[in-house]
């Protein structure tokens, strides 16, 4: 095995194992399961991506810094020195906000590769996956074959709901998955700043663009894939909410407005 096998995959392979056979054989469960606790894993990097997220936000109000942007806008170089010793002197770290989604990557692709090779469907799968097993943990003969049923989907192939009377598949969790991202984005996304609307417009464009590659993802690639995706979503718009930095403005822009009227 090579050195990706042996960090992520074989985990992440034995934690789903470990987990459905604590939950009675049910992968979809398994999934959600190891979802939740890859959420507590990284939930104090996401405590790190809010501060450093707060603390930008906070520092372009800063009348100070404001001045600096004003009296180096002609010079980038100094602006940048200027700006790396203001974050070192209020403590900010603007790599903090982009930690948690970087993490999320290697960990989609490993559950990805995690869920294709648990669920083996020829003799040369079955072999592999079972050299990704620690013995002394688990015991293959009791869980091989793996039920990939949950609900209405197969967890190893793309989700479609068939019903009767329609001729094709309707893909449900691929459409949930991508209301779901749209509200975890535009929930989480700090109020943007006025005096940068280049920045506020990118932020917008990102809001409508990751959740259409994601709902993308989930109808093109594993429903068990999708599963992750959508209790991922929901599991960070909680942590959110539990922390209290859910930005309901960005959801209903008008909402602001109102309350500064009936004030």
């Amino acid at each position: 095995m090579n050195l990706w096998d042996t960090i992520i995959i074989t985990p992440f392979i034995n934690v789903l194992l470990a987990i459905y056979q604590f939950v009675g054989h049910n992968f979809g469960i398994a999934i959600v399961l190891f979802t939740i606790l890859m959420r507590l894993v990284t939930h104090p990097l996401t405590v790190q991506q809010i501060k450093g997220s707060s603390g930008i936000t906070e520092l372009n109000k800063d009348p100070d810094w404001q001045a600096i942007q004003k009296k180096y806008k002609g010079d980038k170089e100094k602006l940048a020195q200027e700006q790396m010793r203001i974050y070192k002197e209020k403590g900010i770290n603007p790599m903090a906000s982009c930690l948690p989604t970087l993490i999320q990557f290697p960990i989609i692709i490993g559950l990805y590769q995690a869920l294709i090779r648990s669920l083996a469907s020829t003799p040369m799968e079955l072999l592999d996956f079972t050299r990704h097993i620690y013995p002394v943990l688990l015991k293959t003969d009791t869980f091989i074959p793996l039920n990939s049923q949950f609900l209405w989907m197969d967890l190893g192939m793309p989700e479609r709901l068939n019903l009767g009377f329609i001729p094709f598949g309707i893909p449900i969790l691929a459409v949930i998955v991508t209301i779901t991202s749209f509200l975890q984005t535009k929930l989480i996304t700090p109020p943007s700043d006025p005096s940068n609307p280049q920045g506020a417009m990118m932020s917008n464009t990102m809001s409508i663009y990751m959740p259409l590659l994601m709902g993308y993802m989930a109808y093109t690639l594993s429903s068990g894939l999708a599963l992750y995706f959508f209790v991922s979503n929901v599991v960070g718009i909680l942590q959110y909410a539990f922390l209290g930095k859910l930005n309901l403005d960005n959801l209903f822009p008008n909402r602001k407005k109102q309350i500064v009227k009936s004030k």
